[in-house]
């Protein structure tokens, strides 16, 4: 471990545990937000060979159906996880 993780640790446990609960909200958001722009930058990288292969682009309609039908599974999928 670095220094400087080792400092960032000692700073963490040195706040309430409130404070270090938002913290990890935080760094969850952070890891959300990375997983979304890898996302979105995998998305683009197919973009030139769809192109190629003739194929059209989504409308607008078709993308918002799209993101309702995977956040309706999603959603789905963690009440399932939850009755667990």
């Amino acid at each position: 471990m670095s220094s400087n993780e080792q400092a960032l640790l000692d700073k963490l446990k040195a706040l309430p545990e409130r404070q270090r609960a938002e913290v990890e909200d935080f760094v969850d958001f952070l890891a959300a937000k990375a997983r979304k722009r890898d996302a979105f930058d995998r998305l683009l990288a197919i973009a030139p060979a769809l192109e190629a292969e003739g194929i059209e682009p989504m409308s607008d309609a078709e993308v918002v159906a799209e993101v309702k039908a995977v956040r309706a599974e999603r959603r789905a999928r963690r009440e399932k996880e939850q009755t667990k």
